[in-house]
């Protein structure tokens, strides 16, 4: 991998991350247009590039990240009380992946067996359920009010959030998506069901990171060498720190709509791209 290459994944990452709109779809997508092979090195250095886009959400979320830290350390109950919703809502996502990993990664990451197909139709899948859980917001809100705050987030309800988010295991469906949709589902506002999706991407992608930073470093840093890691997750950070502050202000006044029509573009291209031959069997293109 040429440090472009590096910095063009880390852009990628950075921008799609907290967006409904899948980084590992994209990521994946990116990497066959780059000329970059589906192996267990560049599929690591696809999901351990997340530590820039995680070290972004901490410096924005840094207030909130304290008060959960003193709450673990019992001076803040608030704190505690988030603490443990997102240690909840994190719990059925780290058992299901830890039994289904091997799985996924043989059928749904772009391999031999489907190609980019699921993908494709995670985005397209996904761009329906936003139009329709937009509208969904819209009607309530009008009903019943702009829902309920973080602070009023119940173990339940984070639970609840926790099973959604193990749909996101099917690349392309994005974590911030169901995370996002699990929010309101469960009566959150905008604003709050957002929030509480990024700090859970914390702990998940955190989790996520380590573990294929364990698994496969010494294997990247062979492959790619530090200054290849380093930009790839400097691109990630900077591009995640933007892409969340316009997100939060785009959402504050627009709402979801937007990027469920993004999602239904991007599937019906990429499907095109795929039955004109652009994409081999194994997604690389040809």
């Amino acid at each position: 991998m040429e440090w472009w290459q590096s910095l063009i994944l880390g852009l990628v990452e950075g921008v799609t991350e907290y967006l409904p709109v899948s980084s590992t779809g994209h990521l994946l997508v990116t990497q066959r247009f780059l000329g970059l092979e589906s192996n267990e090195t560049n599929d690591a250095f696809a999901i351990c590039i997340q530590a820039g886009a995680i070290v972004a959400v901490l410096g924005l979320y840094a207030r909130r990240v304290r008060d959960m830290a003193l709450g673990v350390l019992g001076k803040n109950p608030v704190g505690l009380k988030l603490s443990l919703a997102v240690l909840t809502a994190f719990m059925p996502a780290a058992i299901i992946g830890l039994l289904l990993q091997d799985w996924i990664k043989l059928y749904l990451f772009g391999g031999e067996k489907w190609g980019l197909w699921p993908i494709v139709a995670a985005w397209f899948v996904g761009g329906v359920a936003i139009l329709a859980v937009d509208a969904y917001r819209k009607k309530r809100r009008s009903e019943t009010g702009t829902g309920l705050d973080l602070e009023s987030l119940t173990i339940r309800m984070a639970l609840i959030i926790g099973f959604i988010q193990c749909i996101a295991m099917w690349p392309g469906v994005s974590r911030s998506l169901v995370t996002i949709v699990g929010g309101v589902l469960v009566g959150l506002n905008l604003r709050s069901a957002v929030e509480f999706s990024f700090l859970l991407g914390v702990l998940t992608l955190g989790a996520t990171t380590a573990y294929d930073g364990l698994k496969h470093g010494a294997q990247m840093l062979e492959a790619f060498g530090p200054g290849v890691l380093a930009i790839g997750f400097l691109a990630a950070w900077v591009s995640a720190v933007l892409s969340v502050k316009w997100m939060v202000s785009y959402l504050n006044k627009h709402g979801l709509g937007i990027f469920g029509w993004y999602r239904i573009a991007l599937a019906i291209t990429i499907a095109v791209l795929i039955i004109q031959g652009y994409f081999a069997t194994t997604g690389t293109p040809t």
